[in-house]
């Protein structure tokens, strides 16, 4: 390695290492307390404001779940969307509230219509051993984002513990995320301490080798966590469209795919980074592509050095495809972020599927530990019908990304005892 990040420095104080630097739920005694859990029910609904897709709800369950087997009164707070302050009838946190039952299996779930205040303070204090409250989006107030105090008193003196059970959000210095820990006992939640379990296991205490593999449209998104990653993994397997602006960077022709020209130094900067730090970077050898604008055409596979200036690359070729699965056998310990190429339109998805499904075979015979997330990774793993069959996927997002990149996240680092 030729350089210690951000996560290596800051460990004692930010990640979850076996020296435990931070509390769980097994540390505290919760039957009768208010526990105040920073939940993440930032959900996305269609046009008729029905939830698409309630995965971040059914991982809070695990939690909500254990305080009230516990008799915990347990309080959830949590932003939905960007009110930037304003109270926005469209984002209330009482769309939610139905789901959220829902998943913990019929459970009343008092609603308060703001999250701090008499309105907050009425409805928890109604609050028995074992039940729920929801308070309104925090958002809605300005404090909330600016990280007011006088925002994080109102919102502890609802509850006597805080548990932040929302990695997705903990890259943000929120009132929510990193003002109310610093006035009340705190611990990680169940879905908190899972995903930063998973996250040491992939880069902070890795079984080696390890391999990642990095899909997605534009390398100016994912620059810092290329050039992090370099120094941290033993092999980098590239597709998508950031994959074409490193050939490009090399002088390779990539038609009229998706390419970033204008980063051609900044590509050729994490390939001779690469170089030095002995990581074996995987670019396509062969693609799928497509003449530009005729959707009806039969596909071409073509090898890298053949790709005509006519025609789109949509995805890696089958020769690319092997080349990755071969080293994936051999390695201990993957990251995965991001799809290989369109996948969202078969028969583009044929190596995202296959690379999928193998790392998810052999992570389930125990050979290989599997940690996914951020951008379209979840929606690929689903399409590939493997979202189950990695060790852990993140649905953080930003936060996931942002860990990569080397950053200690505000909210983590509050949750030092």
């Amino acid at each position: 390695m030729t350089s210690r990040p951000c996560w290596e420095i800051c460990r004692i104080r930010a990640v979850p290492v076996p020296d435990k630097s931070y509390h769980t739920l097994d540390d505290f005694e919760v039957n009768g307390q208010l526990i105040l859990v920073r939940a993440d029910l930032n959900v996305p609904l269609d046009n008729d404001r029905q939830i698409t897709d309630d995965t971040r709800i059914k991982r809070l369950v695990p939690t909500l779940e254990e305080l009230s087997r516990r008799g915990g009164r347990t309080i959830l707070i949590s932003h939905f969307g960007r009110p930037e302050g304003r109270r926005i009838r469209n984002l209330s946190l009482g769309i939610v509230s139905p789901s959220l039952s829902k998943a913990l299996n019929g459970a009343d779930i008092a609603f308060a219509n703001d999250c701090i205040g008499n309105i907050a303070k009425s409805v928890v204090n109604t609050l028995k051993p074992g039940e729920f409250a929801l308070l309104e989006n925090l958002r809605f107030h300005k404090g909330e984002e600016a990280n007011d105090s006088n925002f994080a008193i109102e919102l502890a003196a609802l509850g006597t513990i805080y548990v932040n059970d929302a990695f997705s959000a903990a890259h943000r210095s929120h009132a929510s995320v990193v003002g109310v820990p610093g006035l009340l006992p705190h611990a990680a939640g169940r879905l908190m301490q899972a995903e930063l379990e998973a996250l040491s296991k992939v880069l902070i205490h890795p079984e080696q080798p390890v391999m990642a593999i990095i899909g997605g449209a534009k390398i100016s998104t994912k620059l810092k966590l290329l050039g992090n990653l370099v120094d941290h993994v033993d092999i980098l397997a590239i597709g998508g469209g950031m994959a074409n602006t490193l050939l490009y960077a090399k002088g390779v022709e990539v038609g009229t795919s998706i390419c970033e020209p204008e980063m051609a130094n900044e590509a050729r900067e994490i390939l001779t980074k690469a170089t030095a730090s002995s990581c074996e970077i995987l670019l396509p050898v062969d693609v799928v592509t497509l003449t530009d604008g005729k959707l009806d055409e039969e596909p071409q596979i073509v090898s890298i050095d053949s790709v005509a200036s006519g025609t789109r690359i949509l995805d890696i070729g089958p020769a690319s495809t092997d080349r990755i699965g071969s080293r994936i056998s051999g390695c201990k310990t993957l990251l995965w972020n991001g799809p290989m190429g369109m996948f969202e339109s078969p028969p583009f998805d044929m190596s995202t599927n296959f690379l999928a499904r193998k790392t998810a075979e052999m992570t389930q015979t125990g050979s290989l530990i599997s940690v996914a997330g951020g951008g379209d990774t979840l929606a690929a793993l689903s399409h590939a019908g493997v979202e189950t069959g990695f060790s852990y996927v993140s649905t953080a997002g930003g936060a996931f990304l942002a860990w990569l990149e080397g950053h200690c996240l505000p909210g983590v680092t509050a949750l030092k005892p």
